[in-house]
């Protein structure tokens, strides 16, 4: 299996490649700002609440784009189907995960995450700059929907009592002791605890894939059981879903989690 990380020294030897910036912060400052101070050189920056996702709503704080939308973001940020593409951020992949899922999803066939992300990238010695690259020409990417499996929410729920269905979130919003975004705590009944953070080591870098695995297999996931992942609202959770492709493990992401299954007031919440 192709691993779906990039090591800095990978990244740098590149010649051909298209990078994307995609550093956010809940509730701000804008991942832009953050951009302008240093980047990767040629990084592009990519904004999640614009280029990843459709406006909030009934599906969701972060819902899925219209393939329409999504592709002419990526063209416009210079992305080609033919060009390999890296996205990262400064926090553990979480949000690079994000980008990572979502191309995959519409059928790019080659993208990988800075392990360790901008970092990493530092730490290794290798430059930053504060310019930004010419995209007089922009990118020729077409989104197919249906490049990674995707989960509604009648699905997940369904897979909570069928399969596994894993929350990315920390452990004390999944218990519904704490809810910080959304209007309701605890979360959807059946389903496992199992926060993003343990997926990466101090240094943000992800776990071995041997002790991914072991986690994983520790949660209830192994092969021929279906397994899927949601968080508050789909950012998180495809961090989960690319640290069980690092293990060997295929999973689905419920793009709508936490905020869409609340947005209905009569599906089940469970606490504790």
């Amino acid at each position: 299996m192709t691993s779906p990380l990039i090591t800095p020294a990978e990244l740098a030897a590149l010649d051909d490649v298209t990078v994307l910036d995609v550093r956010w912060r809940l509730g701000g400052p804008p991942g832009v700002d953050f951009y302008r101070e240093g980047h990767i050189p040629g990084a592009v920056y990519c904004d999640l609440d614009q280029d990843l996702a459709a406006p909030p709503g009934a599906g969701g704080r972060h819902p899925l784009p219209e393939a329409g939308a999504f592709q002419s973001a990526m063209r416009r940020l210079g992305v080609s189907d033919g060009r390999p593409v890296v996205v990262y951020d400064d926090a553990g992949s979480t949000v690079a995960a994000r980008a990572w899922w979502a191309l995959r999803y519409f059928g790019h066939q080659d993208v990988r995450v800075l392990d360790g992300g901008l970092p990493a990238w530092t730490g290794a010695g290798l430059p930053t700059t504060k310019d930004s690259p010419d995209l007089a020409a922009s990118g020729d990417f077409t989104a197919r929907p249906g490049g990674m499996p995707a989960l509604t929410a009648d699905e997940a729920a369904a897979l909570a009592t069928q399969g596994v269905l894993l929350d990315a979130r920390a452990a004390e919003r999944y218990r519904g002791e704490v809810e910080p975004v959304d209007p309701v705590a605890g979360h959807v009944p059946g389903a496992v605890s199992a926060p993003t953070t343990e997926n990466v080591g101090p240094d943000g870098r992800f776990l071995p894939p041997a002790a991914l695995r072991d986690r994983f297999t520790g949660l209830g996931v192994r092969e021929g059981v279906q397994a899927g992942a949601y968080c508050g609202s789909g950012v998180t959770a495809a961090h989960e879903v690319l640290a069980l492709e690092v293990a060997g493990l295929p999973a689905a992401l419920y793009v709508g989690s936490w905020s869409n299954w609340v947005a209905d007031p009569s599906r089940p919440v469970a606490t504790g």
